[in-house]
């Protein structure tokens, strides 16, 4: 046990001088290069310029997908510290890729602090499942619970959760139940909604909106990073103000809408109308909202913290007092990449 140690060791320590040795080869060749420049004549080195970029413009029009290394990364790093036109040079990646590559950073961040080495939940027995199937097609007025105590006595210890995890999907269309519901109550309905946004420095911000569906307005919104049931009943008291509260309020089954939340809902006269678990078609209207936002203004910025996305939502056409508050009415005809780069500018 303890040679293979020290073979582990030994392997790791090659690879890693082996790292260090070509970092600093690449470098070597740069100053080399940088210090024979320095030698030439103006003339050999204006043409050697023009060829350079004539090859980097050739380049970028290829197809193939240039394979850029840890070195290339370090390399460029340090350029871009002391060249202050280095983006003019530099065909590699495009403008989106940079916050495609925040996004991947800030997976690779999480994933390393809750890596565990359990290897995740047991995996299910196939006859297990077929069993559990079998209870639920056999049993439809049961329970999970009900489910979960019948297995304990054949001594089969599960979840709750794997239970209703392999409840067999109800066959056809949705009941219209539903859409007669919202075809009947739109102009007295109001939906809410909370959904997440990754900062730069690893955060996670959530935000708040509040949707009328009589003209699918946008009436409320906030931003938290730590959303309590003391937030939650001020946004509603922010959002309906002067005895302006709906009839209806849909909402999903959130844990932050607890006994205090409900306590406020129910003194504003409203009646909760909580959506299905694992169901999004049920509050659709602010999900497609939700959608939109990510597509069109989060997609293109990295939000830096919590006054900066206050801004950017403020300054979106479909939540700013002088945009447009109306969804269905309006559609946004200028380039939203153009205006979210003005407000990082501004910023």
């Amino acid at each position: 046990m303890g040679s293979e140690n020290a073979c582990r060791l030994f392997v790791l320590m090659f690879l890693a001088m082996s790292a260090i040795l070509q970092v600093m080869l690449r470098l070597a060749q740069f100053v080399i290069s940088l210090f024979a420049s320095s030698a030439r004549t103006r003339l050999s080195l204006q043409l050697e310029i023009a060829a350079l970029r004539r090859k980097l413009s050739a380049y970028q029009y290829e197809q193939r997908r240039p394979r850029i290394t840890r070195v290339d990364r370090l390399l460029w790093s340090i350029v871009a510290r002391r060249w202050w036109d280095w983006r003019r040079a530099l065909y590699f990646v495009q403008p989106r890729t940079v916050t495609l590559w925040q996004k991947q950073r800030f997976c690779d961040y999480w994933r390393c602090l809750s890596r565990t080495d359990l290897g995740g939940r047991p995996r299910i027995a196939p006859e297990l499942r077929q069993l559990i199937r079998r209870m639920w097609q056999a049993n439809p007025t049961w329970g999970s619970p009900k489910i979960v105590a019948e297995l304990a006595k054949l001594g089969i210890d599960v979840a709750k959760s794997t239970v209703e995890k392999y409840r067999p999907k109800r066959v056809g269309p949705p009941s219209p139940m539903w859409r007669t519901f919202f075809d009947q109550h739109v102009r007295e309905l109001v939906s809410i909604d909370f959904f997440i946004v990754l900062t730069a420095t690893f955060r996670v911000l959530f935000v708040f909106l509040v949707l009328v569906h009589g003209r699918r307005r946008i009436v409320h919104f906030n931003v938290t990073e730590r959303p309590t049931a003391q937030w939650a009943v001020q946004q509603f008291i922010e959002a309906f103000p002067f005895d302006s509260a709906p009839r209806y309020l849909i909402r999903d089954g959130d844990g932050i809408y607890g006994e205090r939340v409900r306590q406020r809902i129910e003194s504003l006269g409203i009646n909760e109308v909580v959506t299905a678990p694992a169901s999004p078609w049920q509050n659709a209207y602010v999900k497609r909202v939700i959608g939109t936002l990510r597509r069109e203004l989060f997609d293109h910025v990295i939000v830096l913290n919590e006054w900066h996305l206050k801004r950017l939502m403020s300054s979106y056409p479909c939540l700013s007092s002088e945009g447009c508050m109306n969804i269905r009415d309006r559609q946004v005809s200028y380039n939203l990449v153009f205006a979210t780069n003005k407000i990082m500018w501004n910023y």
